[in-house]
């Protein structure tokens, strides 16, 4: 994953905090509290082939509302890219939340450029629901945000 925040390209739409070294990646990636159905982290590997190419991190549970969060999503080994493996771990990461913890929503944010996510979340069934005005900061430049959300009964299988 560091190699992945490190690189331009897969980087650009991540909304994270300044680069780190390794040994810093390597220790919060050691002291990370366990998944729990309020907070978790999820990895994506094909089935052919063990190997880490993405991550899904879920949170903000709301059992009474059964609403949760689709905080980070991506897709970071390059040559993985174009595969189909974006949709399908999100699919699979959408049923495993409605199915196993009883959820009945999922909402994202994703900066409104970011296309490849957008038609990715669209794929699954996500629909747009707002938009939240120059609130995203890559490249020295502000981007607009847009809500996404997901029911239960709308996720395209």
């Amino acid at each position: 994953m560091w190699r992945w925040y490190h690189d331009p390209e897969v980087g650009r739409w991540m909304n994270s905090a300044p680069p780190i070294s390794l040994a810093q990646n390597m220790a919060k990636g050691l002291d990370r509290p366990r998944n729990t159905f309020e907070q978790m982290l999820l990895g994506i590997e094909p089935l052919d082939d063990p190997r880490l190419i993405g991550y899904v991190s879920l949170g903000d549970t709301d059992f009474v509302a059964r609403d949760i969060t689709l905080q980070s999503f991506a897709v970071g080994d390059r040559d993985a890219w174009g595969k189909g493996y974006a949709t399908d771990a999100l699919r699979v990461a959408c049923r495993f939340v409605f199915e196993e913890i009883g959820m009945h929503r999922v909402t994202l944010w994703v900066a409104a450029e970011n296309t490849a996510a957008i038609r990715a979340y669209e794929r699954v069934g996500f629909v747009q629901e707002g938009r939240k005005r120059e609130s995203f900061l890559t490249g020295g430049k502000l981007h607009d945000y847009l809500m996404m959300g997901l029911l239960e009964s709308e996720l395209i299988s």
